[in-house]
């Protein structure tokens, strides 16, 4: 029968040299604490985490090709990454519908509208979120575009009897004309919009 481990950090002794240790070189913002752990018989150095450092605006050319996404600066001397097609379809370039504003928003809207219903831990509606944001923007003043999260407006998701997401829909003058289930190519949701309008 195995025994199990029980690890114990022990207190370490007020001497100790950062300075010799090869790692602190490696990684300046990491500072190695004489902390240790005993697992069984075996004991292990830990490093004391210092929390999260400032990233200069010009990273050194050493760890510039560490970085997939293109950095921006700003004046603080801070910065950020470039966000991705899938994050900019998320952070609003479509305009989400919920329970209080379905009826306003759908069902008495002059001309078509593009509702997709999905959830946040739904792995095809993240592939069509950017999909649906390039649809509302290249059809801006001929189709509204909105997303409702099925999670948060349960009721209308049941009303119009969504049982699989993604699932788009087209309504024209509050009634549903068309549904698309799953993360289908733009040209299939294209012909499907290029039909009421």
């Amino acid at each position: 029968m195995a025994t199990p481990l029980h690890p114990a950090i022990l207190p370490s002794s007020s001497s100790s040299s950062s300075s010799s240790d090869p790692r602190v070189a490696l990684l300046p913002g990491l500072v190695p604490s004489p902390t240790v752990v005993s697992v069984g018989r075996s004991f292990f150095p830990l490093s004391e985490f210092s929390g999260l450092k400032k990233i200069n605006a010009n990273p050194s050319p050493a760890f510039a090709s560490l970085n997939s996404r293109t950095p921006r600066a700003f004046p603080s001397g801070g910065r950020i990454l470039c966000k991705t097609q899938e994050e900019r379809a998320l952070a609003g370039a479509v305009p989400a519908v919920t329970d209080t504003t379905w009826q306003s928003l759908v069902l008495k809207a002059t001309g078509p509208v593009l509702v997709e219903f999905w959830a946040p831990w739904c792995s095809p509606c993240r592939m069509i979120h950017p999909v649906v944001a390039e649809l509302s923007e290249a059809y801006a003043g001929k189709l509204k575009c909105f997303k409702l999260n099925t999670d948060d407006s349960p009721s209308i998701a049941t009303q119009y009897g969504i049982r699989s997401i993604p699932t788009i829909m087209i309504f024209i003058n509050g009634e549903k004309k068309d549904a698309v289930i799953g993360a289908v190519p733009k040209t299939t949701l294209t012909a499907s919009i290029e039909k009421f309008l």
